[in-house]
């Protein structure tokens, strides 16, 4: 039996392409090219730089198991750091070596002939690969508001996501459009000079509070030099958040107890009964994420900062107006409105065996075979595909291990020879989905509008499980569950 060295081509330089082009170029299995589209590699943490953006899974949990890092600033690492651990990493392991930037792809179309994949960009390039890997996130693309007049206002607007640098805010009338995740982080922080912010809330979020504190020169030193410290921090960290994740999906008494503590949260540091009923939330905890933070309620509750609970009409050039006809003049915009988490690998193209559309495929919500294989569409394996995020945890755990098991159908590639293909049959992956769904309408998750679902109530986003059940299911590959595709030219499709 031949051996050789698949092409393989990566979409994506973030966290989850770095994690494939990591394992799949190991050792030298196979022939790795990553395309991203921006200049530079870091993904979500390339983009989003607006003013305390950090993350919220502790810095010990949130780096690569074959890369962990012991010296990160603080107890949950702030974007610099984050994209200072990515490009270290990456040329740690010799991983921008096969990165290529400003390459957007635009199309990928499966050759039935060939077993082989053609990538077209937008630069005019061509790629063709024997094995393709989406790794493009489900948190890459700024939602805006569907509100009439969003281009009208005259002022400076933008997403969190794409901040303004050259807007100074100091002594501005700010608006902020959202209170998701990045909101709670950015709106304390430009309330310090901004002369006010209003705050415009739908819904009113579940806020713990988040422990963080600076790292001391003697953590650093137990972390650097006491045996099996490091690791059990990382492990330790990993268990708590594997608890919140089953209070999430599985022990609802438990989810009560986090809804109490949040309760607890909000009562502490907003004493005004009427600001305290608007930042109250009417629907179950963990519907819709939860989010940490110690500044947001305090900011909220100071002297420059109103939130602003009616419904947005229009944006006109002067500001926002309310659906109480009130029109709230301000000087800038700021849309934390978040991402498009379901419109997965949009806007490409992508077309699999016999002319299959990926996203007529997926009209109902995208479903994919333990989030990586997709029926009809051989030999393509995502990273954070459908039903992999979480809702708690760090997400690189589970990109690490969808990498890892790629790997095994790469190396089951290289032994055999590359003219053949691996599709996931259409039983195995709809059987898998109704359990995945059956699961998740059990859950929490669907008792409220939220970006975790579509239009028809379907979640496609979260994975209704702990990490350890996620790791257990993908850790060897079923063949079995897939079917050997050879070349037109050569065969027609013959059971694995």
């Amino acid at each position: 039996m031949t051996s050789t060295r698949p092409r393989v081509l990566v979409i994506g330089a973030g966290f989850g392409g770095l994690a494939a082009a990591y394992e799949l170029s190991r050792d030298g299995l196979a022939d790795v090219t990553v395309l991203e589209k921006a200049d530079d590699i870091g993904g979500v943490w390339r983009e989003n730089t607006y003013p305390g953006a950090a993350c919220d899974v502790p810095s010990n949990l949130y780096s690569y198991s074959f890369a962990r890092k012991t010296d990160w600033g603080r107890r949950y690492a702030e974007q610099p750091d984050i994209l200072g651990y990515i490009h270290d990493t990456a040329d740690r392991f010799g991983l921008r070596d096969v990165v290529r930037t400003g390459v957007e792809v635009t199309s990928a179309c499966y050759d039935d002939d060939t077993a082989t994949w053609r990538v077209e960009t937008t630069t005019g390039d061509v790629f063709e690969a024997d094995v393709l890997v989406p790794a493009v996130g489900q948190l890459s693309r700024p939602a805006l508001p569907n509100v009439p007049g969003l281009d009208t206002f005259a002022g400076p607007s933008f997403h969190s996501a794409q901040w303004r640098h050259d807007v100074d805010l100091a002594g501005k009338r700010v608006a902020v459009l959202g209170t998701g995740a990045s909101a709670i982080q950015f709106v304390p922080r430009i309330r310090e000079t901004a002369e006010h912010v209003t705050v415009f809330q739908r819904s009113a979020p579940y806020v713990l509070p988040k422990p963080d504190r600076a790292y001391t020169h003697a953590h650093h030193a137990a972390f650097r030099t006491v045996p099996g410290f490091a690791a059990a921090m990382r492990n330790l960290i990993w268990e708590i958040s594997e608890f919140f994740g089953l209070a999430l999906t599985r022990v609802a008494p438990l989810a009560r107890l986090i809804g109490i503590a949040a309760s607890a949260n909000l009562k502490r540091h907003i004493k005004d009964p009427v600001l305290r009923a608007k930042l109250t939330p009417d629907y179950p905890i963990g519907c819709k994420r939860v989010l940490f933070s110690s500044d947001w309620y305090p900011a909220l509750a100071s002297a420059n900062v109103d939130v602003e609970t009616e419904a947005i009409t229009e944006v006109t050039p002067a500001g926002v107006r309310t659906a109480d006809g009130r029109l709230h003049e301000v000087d800038a915009i700021i849309y934390g409105t978040g991402f498009k988490a379901t419109e997965f690998l949009a806007p490409m193209t992508i077309t699999g065996r016999d002319g299959r559309d990926l996203q007529s495929e997926w009209a109902e919500g995208a479903r994919a075979h333990l989030g990586v294989a997709v029926p009809g569409f051989p030999n393509m394996f995502l990273i954070y595909g459908p039903n992999t995020n979480l809702g708690s945890s760090s997400i690189i755990l589970m990109m690490e291990q969808q990498a890892g098991y790629i790997r095994q159908i790469v190396e089951e590639l290289a032994r055999g020879g590359v003219a053949r293909a691996f599709e996931v049959r259409r039983a195995v992956e709809q059987a898998y989905d109704a359990e995945v769904q059956a699961r998740l309408d059990a859950g929490v998750w669907t008792t409220c509008d939220s970006w975790y679902r579509v239009a028809s109530g379907r979640v496609t986003t979260n994975w209704p499980g702990l990490v350890h059940e996620y790791q257990h299911r993908t850790r060897a590959v079923v063949f079995a569950d897939y079917d050997v595709v050879l070349p037109d030219r050569a065969a027609k499709k013959v059971g694995a």
